[in-house]
């Protein structure tokens, strides 16, 4: 997928520009006519995408939708698909031993896009705020933040570990995030790879890490994998999920009522529904 809005250095566009380049409408209708979106799915909008790929427009007192123009009024915001900013976009798929992930590296700088670190093992975003702030992480460090997929824990954002790897990595360390959890594109300068699947919760390869296991995380040959020998690895264990975390997360504010929907729900990869 062509890269064709601008990412700016911090990693944040900004918003006003975008949409007087054409906004989201522009990019739909781009990747729409080079064939790399498909257009015949229904939406709240119309019979198909196409709805959305005009803009509103006060005219005679009436809002009428009208097509946007040929070209994006600012090419440095926004450019056509053929004429991209990069040729691939900003996400790309990280697989090996360690499962599959994605990764935004979109804001990622390019000397941070290989990561080589041993592993600290979190069973949870707070732990990994606790060592932090104890500055128990001033190393190179991979950090696993396990059981915070779909079934573990319903997948939370997990937005507040940022900050702290972001100071890690202004320090010079060589930082990266990697975890079943979530993350709503707030990785930031950080790689993240983030909804690895299988989850850690039954037995996904997370599950089987130690701490100080040897971690690396390639987001330009689309690999995450743990270094260590096949027998060693073939005959490692799966650890599971601390009682008192599991009950935290199944009790309390209604949490009850969900108990049939986390025994049957999917992995990240497959959208985490119950009803298939």
């Amino acid at each position: 997928m062509p890269l064709l809005a601008r990412v700016y250095p911090n990693g944040q566009a900004d918003i006003n520009q975008f949409q007087a380049a054409g906004g989201p409408g522009f990019v739909l209708r781009e990747l729409l006519a080079a064939g790399l979106m498909h257009g015949d799915v229904a939406t709240v909008a119309g019979a198909d995408l196409a709805a959305y790929t005009r803009v509103p427009q006060v005219s005679d007192g009436r809002l009428q939708w009208q097509p946007l123009p040929p070209a994006s009024p600012d090419a440095s915001i926004l450019r056509p698909a053929a004429a991209p900013f990069a040729a691939t976009g900003g996400l790309r798929l990280l697989q090996g031993r360690l499962g599959r992930a994605v990764i935004k590296v979109s804001a990622v700088p390019e000397d941070r896009h290989v990561i080589e670190a041993p592993a600290r093992i979190f069973d949870g975003q707070q732990a990994l705020l606790d060592a932090f702030a104890a500055g128990e992480l001033e190393c190179d460090v991979v950090a696993v933040v396990r059981f915070q997929g779909p079934r573990a824990c319903g997948m939370p954002e997990l937005h507040k570990l940022t900050p702290p790897l972001a100071v890690l990595q202004k320090k010079g360390w060589r930082v990266a995030l990697v975890t079943d959890g979530r993350m709503s594109g707030a990785s930031g300068q950080v790689p993240a790879a983030i909804h690895v699947t299988p989850e850690a919760l039954g037995g996904g390869p997370l599950s089987r890490l130690r701490d100080g296991d040897l971690i690396r995380l390639d987001a330009i040959q689309g690999t995450l994998d743990v270094l260590l020998d096949e027998a060693t690895w073939a005959a490692r264990g799966c650890a599971v999920q601390a009682q008192a975390d599991a009950e935290a997360h199944t009790q309390g504010l209604g949490r009850e009522l969900f108990g049939a929907q986390r025994r049957h729900v999917q992995g990240a990869e497959q959208g985490a529904v119950t009803w298939l």
